[in-house]
């Protein structure tokens, strides 16, 4: 029988700056938007662009992250897995409901300056089996500038 998947990847830009709180075990929680946009072209064969919203949540140290670096503007690559909240609204009575994406893994990918980001970096949150609370590592990312005078490949180099 076949594994089921919910894996969700975005590249897109924050909406409005994050909301952080604090959850009442000591946990952070952030939560905010990005949009992402599609472009196709319509019956007439005009350029069309579509925008979507996402919702997105995050936990512990991933949550303080992007308090500390993620605003309005800014450029993310996420990683994360679709969930569905539900709870009934106090004033109407009807049940609400909520898909987010929870997230697992951030990119930020706007550069100083751009989107009032941060300088770039990579972060993932990952589980370890041996304790309760989740781990998180930085990985460092350059940029393209800082491989631009690396050795020169030739025609020798190429296996084909």
């Amino acid at each position: 029988m076949a594994k089921s998947v919910n894996k969700v990847i975005l590249l897109g830009n924050v909406g409005k700056d994050p909301e952080f709180k604090m959850l009442p075990s000591g946990q952070g929680v952030a939560n905010f938007s990005i949009a992402t946009a599609e472009r196709f072209k319509d019956k007439g064969g005009e350029w069309q662009e579509r925008t979507e919203w996402h919702n997105l949540v995050a936990y512990a140290r991933l949550a303080e992250i992007i308090r500390d670096y993620v605003k309005k503007g800014t450029k993310l690559y996420v990683e994360g897995r679709l969930t569905t909240r539900s709870w009934d609204d106090k004033e109407s009575g009807k049940k609400v409901y909520r898909t987010e994406v929870v997230m697992s893994e951030l990119s930020l990918l706007s550069g100083r300056g751009e989107g009032d980001g941060g300088s770039g970096g990579n972060y993932s949150r990952s589980s370890s089996s041996a304790a309760s609370s989740s781990s998180f590592d930085q990985r460092p990312s350059g940029s393209p500038d800082d491989y631009a005078h690396s050795t020169e490949i030739t025609d020798d180099d190429i296996p084909f």
